[in-house]
């Protein structure tokens, strides 16, 4: 019996992570740009067309094998990167400063 309860609640927990697992990919999935299909089939045919096609992977104009995500943002990592921490910064005296004032109003 233990071990019929312990396999049943191993497959609840698997459906759970399982259904979260699902939502979380297709929120990713809305909100990542990648290159059509057709930009691929175009890409292989021009590469077979001059000759440059080994067999091994279909590549892309952009140098790229199979469909990557677009950078629409054209800012470098390095840049990316001061910029979260820029947001942290900011937000993080935010909430220091909604605290200030919170206490300022709670003392007579």
């Amino acid at each position: 019996m233990r071990i019929v309860f312990g396999v049943l609640s191993l497959l609840l927990v698997l459906a759970i992570v399982g259904s979260l697992a699902k939502k979380q990919l297709q929120a990713l999935n809305g909100s990542v740009t990648t290159r059509p299909h057709a930009a691929v089939i175009e890409a292989t045919r021009d590469a077979d067309a001059r000759g440059e096609h080994d067999g091994a992977t279909r590549e892309l104009a952009g140098g790229g094998a199979g469909a990557a995500a677009a950078d629409t943002s054209g800012l470098t990592v390095p840049q990316k990167a001061q910029n979260i921490q820029q947001q942290v910064r900011n937000d993080t005296v935010r909430a220091l400063q909604q605290g200030v004032d919170r206490n300022a109003r709670a003392d007579p």
